[in-house]
């Protein structure tokens, strides 16, 4: 198991420890849990959808906005463009739009698709819109490139939740 996986899977476990955090997306609780990552997370924490980014995310601001910590997890950041309405007009704009009465805050862990291994899956698999989607949000977009990243990173995430703030965390298949 790679460095990266390890600390990603630890990162998971920790956010786990706290109950309110739920883990909403396709492959979480079936076929995968998230790339290995989540399987030490208990069932009951886990929420499948459909391969519905949109909804996904729009699941997530709900949920916030009922007291839990939501954390979306895409597979693909290609198809996060399907969820770009949920996450600029809502999430990312619900406290401006309410002037501070709605604080929707998720994390959003979405992963750019392998050039390399196992398999080169094709070039709409494999882009990345970090800098698109910073410039469109006003919340922290991070790419983690290294190991050393994660527990860092999603240590900030969690602690931003309970801020209102939502991060977005980017991982690299390949490192994985």
């Amino acid at each position: 198991m790679s460095a990266y996986r390890e600390q990603l899977t630890l990162a998971m476990d920790n956010l786990a420890a706290d109950k309110a955090v739920r883990f909403i997306g396709y492959g979480v609780k079936i076929g995968g849990r998230a790339l290995g990552t989540l399987k030490n997370v208990p069932d009951h924490q886990l929420v499948e959808t459909p391969v519905a980014e949109n909804l996904m995310v729009g699941l997530a601001t709900g949920m916030s906005l009922a007291r839990l910590r939501p954390l979306v997890f895409i597979e693909r950041m290609d198809f996060i463009l399907n969820a770009l309405d949920a996450i600029v007009n809502h999430l990312g704009a619900a406290r401006k739009i309410s002037r501070g009465q709605f604080q929707p805050a998720a994390i959003l862990r979405v992963v750019v698709g392998n050039r390399h291994k196992p398999l080169y899956t094709g070039p709409t698999h494999v882009q990345d819109f970090t800098e698109a989607i910073r410039k469109m949000v006003d919340f922290s977009v991070v790419r983690l490139t290294g190991h050393e990243q994660i527990a860092p990173a999603y240590f900030e995430a969690h602690e931003a939740l309970h801020c209102g703030r939502s991060t977005m965390l980017v991982e690299h298949k390949d490192l994985i």
